[in-house]
């Protein structure tokens, strides 16, 4: 895989383009800066890979836009000591993105074919340092646990009460609040182990976060 002066200064582009739509992490946007994004896409794709726009990646998943990338790991407020786990690994794109922001991170995925696939390529591309899983999201990762930020990447009317016990007190959730059509971008500070803060931060689309594993036949 090539990463040319083009690629990168189309990244830069997109930066700028980040920045004006109101991203103003300068860490989050470095990260997006620094990862070829165009790695994570089909080769068919790789052309649009730095325009903000969504697209498939294989198994009815998609990998979300990069402005919605750049928001949710701003709401995250992460810094170095932060353990996260993320919800619906996908691409991997989103948990590369945290991971050059220094923090640990854990990812868990629904389907088998996608969680190889993906587990094999952030490894290729140097990222071994990411916790790849394969499992049903609702149930979380408790074997991990706790974790100081948890960011779901699919859209849920309910919050899943696994996930909230496994996030730490004063610990950030991140996820688009909803039904398949409608959606909010939702976080919660957890204030105690039975209670927290809700803000929002405006409209988003996502898949919808489905329960089970889908493993390969």
């Amino acid at each position: 895989m090539k990463d040319s002066y083009r690629h990168k200064g189309l990244r830069a582009k997109l930066v700028s383009t980040l920045r004006a739509k109101g991203i103003q992490d300068r860490n989050v946007l470095a990260a997006i800066n620094l990862i070829p994004r165009h790695y994570f896409l089909d080769k068919a794709f790789e052309e649009w890979a730095y325009k903000d726009n969504a697209f498939p990646i294989g198994s009815g998943q998609t990998i979300s836009q990069p402005y919605t990338v750049a928001r949710q790991t701003e709401l995250l407020q992460l810094n170095g000591k932060c353990k996260v786990l993320e919800i619906g690994t996908g691409s991997g794109y989103q948990a590369a993105i945290i991971s050059a922001l220094g923090a640990k991170i854990y990812t868990i995925e629904r389907q088998e074919d996608l969680y190889i696939k993906t587990s094999k390529f952030l490894n290729e591309i140097g990222f071994n340092r990411i916790r790849t899983l394969f499992g049903d999201g609702y149930a979380g990762a408790p074997k991990f646990t706790p974790f100081n930020r948890i960011i779901i990447t699919a859209a849920t009317s309910t919050l899943p009460d696994a996930l909230f016990n496994q996030l730490a007190v004063n610990g950030l959730m991140v996820f688009p609040k909803g039904d398949s059509q409608h959606q909010i971008m939702t976080r919660i500070i957890k204030t105690s182990e039975t209670s927290f803060e809700e803000e929002t931060f405006g409209k988003y689309s996502f898949v919808p976060f489905l329960q089970g594993i889908v493993e390969t036949t």
